[in-house]
C-alpha cells in the first residue's frame, strides 16, 4: 500500500474530522512528515512516491529519530515531538486500516525518549519590573509593546494565544479575560484593574486600524494584521535583551518566561496548584508541579512592594499622553531641537 495514499487520509480527514486539530496542529504535523519524507527516500534508496506503508520499519523510524539529534542537532524535546506525530499518524492507521495494525503497532512500540527536564526560567520582582520600564512609550509600538508584556505576565498566556486574542476577548467591567488555549479550550482568567486600564488605553490611543480580514484581533503589527506567535517572541526578547546580561538569557524563553513568571507570583501569592493549573490552562496538573521545586523563600519578601508597583503605575496621566502621542512626533522633535 501506497505511504502517500495513507498521508492523503491522514491530513484530509482524520487530522480535521476525527480529531478536529488546529490549523497550527496540521502545520507542524506536515513539516515533521516533510523531514521524515526527505530522510526515508534517501534511507531506502526511493523516490518519495514510491515509499509503501510496509516501509516503515522499526529501523525506519530509529535511524530517524538518531538524525533528527546527531545531523539536525534538535533537542530531546523535539525529538520526541516528531515521534509523537509518527505515533499519532500510527493511531490513524489502526483506526482506517486495521488490516496494517502490525505496522501501527511497531511505530507506537518506540518509546520516548527520556530528558533532563530543567527548571521553569522566571523573571525576578526586579527584572520583570526592569523589562516593564525599558519599553520607551515614545516610540512608534511603544504602548503596545508596553500592553503586551503587561498582559503575559498577568494572564499567564502563551505568545500564540496572546496573539488570538479578539477585542471582545476582556471583560472591562469584571476583568475577566477570555483566552482560547490549546485543544480549542476556552478558559477565563482574572486579571489586574490596572492591566485593563492599559489595555483600554492601547485600544482607544495606539491600535493602528487594521486590515479588513484582521479587524476583530486585539494587538495589530506594522502591516495591520494580527500579531503572530513569533511576532510576539521577537518583542519579549527585546526588551529582555535590553535589560538581561547574556549568561541571565541563556537561562531564559523569551516569551515562555513570562507565563513561568506568572506561575510564580500566584504561587508566591498563596494561591492552591488547582487554581494556577486553571489559570495557565494546563491539561495536567503535573505540569504544574514544577513550580513546587522552586526555592522561593527568599524572594517572598519583596513580593507585597511588587505587588503595589504593578497596581499603582500610572498610565493615563496627561503627561504620559502628550509624550507618546506619535502623531505629534515632529511637534517634539522641533521643540528638542530648541532646547
Amino acid at each position: 500500500m501506497k505511504l502517500s495514499t495513507c498521508i492523503r487520509t491522514f491530513f484530509s480527514h482524520y487530522l480535521f474530522e476525527v480529531k478536529n486539530s488546529s490549523l497550527l496542529t496540521v502545520k507542524s504535523y506536515k513539516e515533521t512528515f516533510k523531514i521524515f519524507f526527505s530522510f526515508a527516500a534517501q534511507y531506502l534508496g526511493v523516490k518519495i512516491g514510491r515509499i509503501e506503508l510496509e516501509d516503515l520499519s522499526t529501523d525506519l523510524i530509529l535511524s530517524f529519530l538518531e538524525y533528527l539529534e546527531d545531523e539536525r542537532e534538535n533537542s530531546i524535546r523535539t525529538r520526541n515531538q516528531r515521534l509523537a506525530v509518527l505515533k499519532s499518524f500510527a493511531k490513524m492507521i489502526r483506526l482506517k486500516y486495521p488490516e496494517h495494525r502490525d505496522i501501527a503497532d511497531r511505530i507506537l512500540n518506540i518509546p520516548q525518549k527520556r530528558a533532563v527536564k530543567s527548571l521553569a526560567g522566571f523573571l525576578s520582582h526586579d527584572e520583570i519590573i526592569q523589562v516593564f520600564d525599558s519599553v520607551n512609550l515614545s516610540k512608534k509600538d511603544g504602548f503596545r509593546d508596553h500592553a503586551i508584556l503587561r498582559l503575559m505576565y498577568d494572564s499567564g498566556a502563551r505568545a500564540g494565544e496572546v496573539g488570538n486574542l479578539e477585542l471582545d476577548s476582556m471583560d472591562s467591567r469584571e476583568s475577566l479575560l477570555y483566552i482560547l488555549g490549546k485543544g480549542g479550550a476556552y478558559r477565563r482568567v482574572q486579571i489586574w484593574p490596572r492591566t485593563v486600564q492599559i489595555i483600554e488605553h492601547y485600544v482607544k490611543n495606539h491600535r493602528l486600524t487594521p486590515s479588513a480580514l484582521f479587524s476583530k484581533y486585539l494587538f495589530i503589527n506594522q502591516r495591520r494584521e494580527k500579531l503572530t506567535r513569533q511576532g510576539i517572541y521577537k518583542i519579549c526578547k527585546k526588551y529582555i535583551s535590553l535589560v538581561l546580561p547574556e549568561n541571565r538569557l541563556k537561562q531564559l524563553e523569551p516569551a515562555h518566561c513570562f507565563r513561568h513568571s506568572c506561575a510564580v507570583h500566584m504561587l508566591m501569592d498563596g494561591k492552591p496548584l488547582s487554581h494556577i493549573k486553571n489559570h495557565l490552562g494546563h491539561e495536567n496538573i503535573n505540569s504544574t508541579m514544577i513550580y513546587l521545586k522552586l526555592d522561593l523563600s527568599r524572594k517572598k519578601e519583596v513580593h507585597k512592594g511588587f505587588i503595589e508597583y504593578t497596581r499603582k503605575t500610572l498610565v493615563n496621566s496627561p503627561d504620559i499622553d502628550d509624550l507618546i502621542d506619535w502623531d505629534n512626533k515632529d511637534e517634539v522633535l522641533k521643540w528638542m531641537d530648541n532646547l
